[in-house]
């Protein structure tokens, strides 16, 4: 191909992304790091074949609408493993998702699955109101025992191996499948103060003299379906010094929308969420998500081009941290052990790649006395979940995960913690189906349940 591309194709095309996309020097040292490449052996399923297709449509060489390109584009995971090993330095997350808006916006008559999304996104996810409901839905759907009804009889399987997948992410979210019934609700009504307008305010307690303050991103999964995290969270950041604000004014962080190629509905989110934090912009924001972190972490390059809000966003880029992240900046206070069997640790790709936490959350683990640590092979792997590619991917998705699965196994663990809900649900729906007595769990939960054990709770 041709050095000197069409600069105003491939900006029409790709999102202004063009020096990007030319740093790639077609290497290959990315294919091995990419699970999809790995699975099918198809150049145009690893980075580097994505990227000759992403040119190709810059150059106005290949249409938009090629069956290739959306074929391609699609089966990427996001996960940016291809990142961590790129001698130079490609931004491939950006231009997958700048690839995935040409996809968007063009006239490409696509499946169901893709049509249902547009709409999901458009229709309930730019609306809190109908998002808030959607989720209580879902969680009656959960919690009434519907969902385990349909699994276990074969009801789910009958309809179709997608929906089957699809309960059973949804029961995986319930608390019965995380830390064990005997360890939960000790710490029920033992919640540090929450400062600021919150809407998930739980009864107050005294913990210890607040050092520092930083603000809680929740999120919409996390505060439609794991809830419990958002709670752990105020309360171990509390045990640590740090007074915890909750903005009742935040929204979804656009994730969805980015990462379908929606990126005028993520703007939307952004701007919406900017001017929720704004009212402390020298406080730092926590999530609990790696997915939000690095959604969150890139505002700023979404909103390069707006004008009023380019500086407020590179400015709120830099104010997050995970929850891992704060906690080592602070010291991590020591609990007491957990008796759980063994437990082990699988890395969120988005917060491992996206916002580059690496150790942190191990380091968040250590602080559990004499923890039963079982080594994970593959942890920096895809699970396969990638936000909803596991109902629009679902093959793919299934022989990724088939292998995190096998690891589990040989690993002995009872219990698996990681850093983002939607690899929770993966990885304990895939447990479920398959029959692996496994429970899913954030670390922060563990952390939690050490201190409540330790007695670091204490009620007025």
């Amino acid at each position: 191909m041709q050095d000197n591309l069409s600069t105003p194709a491939l900006t029409a095309a790709l999102g202004g992304e063009e020096d990007k996309l030319l740093a790639c020097i077609h290497c290959g040292l990315c294919l091995e790091a990419c699970p999809t490449y790995v699975i099918t052996g198809d150049e145009n399923d690893g980075p580097r074949g994505r990227l000759y297709l992403m040119r190709a449509v810059g150059e106005g060489k290949l249409s938009n609408e090629s069956r290739a390109f959306e074929r391609h584009i699609d089966r990427c995971l996001g996960c940016r493993a291809c990142e961590q090993v790129c001698p130079a330095g490609v931004e491939y997350g950006q231009l997958l998702e700048a690839a995935r808006a040409e996809l968007f916006s063009s006239a490409t008559q696509r499946g169901f699955s893709y049509k249902a999304l547009r709409f999901a996104l458009k229709h309930v996810w730019l609306q809190p109101a109908r998002l808030k409901f959607a989720f209580a839905v879902a969680r009656f759907i959960r919690d009434s025992g519907v969902a385990s009804l349909l699994l276990k009889s074969g009801v789910a399987r009958i309809v179709s191996r997608r929906f089957e997948f699809g309960l059973a992410l949804l029961q995986s979210s319930g608390p019965e499948n995380g830390l064990p019934h005997e360890l939960d609700g000790k710490q029920a009504n033992k919640t540090p103060p929450v400062s600021g307008p919150s809407s998930n305010a739980a009864p107050q307690t005294k913990v210890c003299a607040t050092k520092n303050r930083a603000m809680l991103f929740t999120g919409c999964v996390g505060e439609g379906l794991f809830s419990r995290v958002n709670k752990a969270t105020v309360r171990v950041l509390g045990v640590n010094g740090i007074d915890t604000i909750v903005p009742d004014e935040q929204v979804c962080c656009g994730a969805l929308h980015a990462h379908a190629g929606d990126l005028a509905g993520a703007r939307i989110l952004a701007r919406q969420n900017i001017k929720a934090f704004s009212v402390n912009e020298e406080l730092p924001i926590v999530t609990n998500a790696g997915g939000c972190g690095a959604m969150l972490s890139s505002y700023g390059h979404l909103l390069s081009g707006d004008e009023t809000f380019a500086a407020a966003a590179r400015t709120f880029s830099e104010r997050i941290r995970d929850i891992s992240q704060q906690l080592k900046l602070v010291g991590t206070k020591t609990g007491a052990s957990v008796p759980t069997g063994p437990i082990t640790y699988d890395a969120s790709c988005h917060l491992l790649y996206g916002q580059h936490a690496g150790e942190a959350p191990l380091e968040m683990l250590a602080a559990v006395s004499k923890l039963n640590f079982a080594r994970l092979e593959g942890s920096d792997r895809c699970c396969g979940g990638a936000g909803i590619y596991n109902l629009l991917e679902p093959d793919l998705s299934r022989e990724v995960l088939a292998e995190k699965l096998a690891n589990i196994r040989a690993s002995g663990a009872q219990v698996l913690a990681t850093g983002n809900p939607g690899c929770q649900m993966q990885i304990g729906a895939g447990a479920f189906l398959a029959g692996l007595n496994l429970r899913t769990c954030h670390p922060v939960e563990l952390l939690d349940e050490s201190y409540a054990q330790a007695g670091m709770y204490n009620q007025d």
